[in-house]
């Protein structure tokens, strides 16, 4: 399989564009034979599990062309699901950036976890920078609606990390993103901040978990998550500061961009997209008019000496 790390321009400061890092193929637009069936690129599933189980593996992502995000670019999402594994067992499904680990039939046992195999490019991610969030968009259906779906992105050191943490796996986290979701209605976009509580201090990798239920062999049979468009969101310096005094927001309906504010209005701006691209740029108003194609979009404002990138998606 080969690996893409994608390098997204979303931090943009006056003057100049730093380059982050982005998890490749997080649009969910490329697939590839793998085994018996198809993969996401730079994705892994239960086709290419390992583990004293693995043989016993059946496939459990796919990809559609029906279940499209709003406002979606793209023309596929990535589709995994429970299936009924036998002997009174639920296989939740699991999609990861690293590999899948099957060592026991009992579910919660700690031998079936995913792993950065940092070792083999295949199944782990390098990423060095620091991104303050991760945002993805999930539909997610379940039989029982008290169950939720699960997602776990954890930036750690060069260390063959597990999740969930076996051995000495915690010692090597530098942070985590976790959320565990109901029942959406329909597609729903999650945003999920970084907590880096450590212990460990400089990341070299990030392993990234979807599944279909939070609890290992929870949730029933035929319960499923489609997923799309998974981002790493940075935000520069003086962001505390700016992001309290200004916020922006796209009005799709009359196509501008609202800036508000509670003082001063002064500064500039510039809309990028998601290739760095300058759209539009000028000095600070409250009503910006915008019409681009539908995707996401950066605003880099400039104000009193401090800058602040914001999202939005044009419909």
């Amino acid at each position: 399989m080969k690996r893409i790390l994608l390098i997204s321009i979303v931090t943009l400061s006056t003057g100049a564009i730093f380059a982050q890092g982005q998890i490749g193929n997080s649009d969910m637009e490329n697939w590839e034979s793998v085994a018996s069936d198809f993969e996401p690129v730079n994705w892994n599933s239960f086709l290419t599990a390992q583990g004293g189980l693995s043989g016993f593996a059946a496939n459990q992502i796919e990809e559609s062309t029906t279940e499209i995000r709003p406002g979606s670019a793209g023309t596929k999402s990535a589709r995994i699901w429970t299936r009924d594994a036998g002997f009174g067992v639920k296989a939740n499904g699991n999609m990861t950036v690293g590999i899948i680990n099957m060592g026991s039939i009992t579910p919660s046992d700690n031998s079936n976890h995913n792993l950065s195999l940092t070792a083999d490019s295949d199944f782990s991610e390098t990423l060095t920078d620091t991104p303050d969030s991760i945002v993805f968009w999930a539909k997610y259906t379940a039989a029982d609606g008290g169950s939720q779906a699960r997602m776990k992105a954890t930036l750690h050191d060069n260390f063959d990390y597990t999740d969930p943490e076996t051995g000495t796996s915690a010692d090597h986290i530098v942070a985590t993103a976790e959320l565990n979701y109901s029942q959406t209605n329909g597609w729903e976009r999650m945003a999920v901040a970084f907590d880096y509580s450590g212990p460990a201090s400089a990341n070299t990798h990030i392993l990234v978990t979807f599944a279909s239920n939070s609890m290992p062999g929870g949730g029933d049979v035929n319960d499923e998550v489609f997923l799309d468009d998974i981002e790493l969101i940075y935000n520069s310096g003086g962001v505390s500061e700016l992001q309290e005094e200004f916020s922006v927001a796209m009005d799709n309906a009359q196509g501008v961009i609202n800036v508000l504010t509670e003082k001063s209005l002064s500064g500039t701006y510039a809309v990028y997209s998601t290739g760095g691209e300058i759209m539009k740029r000028g000095d600070l108003e409250t009503s910006i008019p915008f019409d681009a194609q539908s995707g996401m979009y950066f605003v880099r404002i400039n104000s009193g000496g401090k800058s602040h990138t914001f999202e939005i998606y044009k419909k």
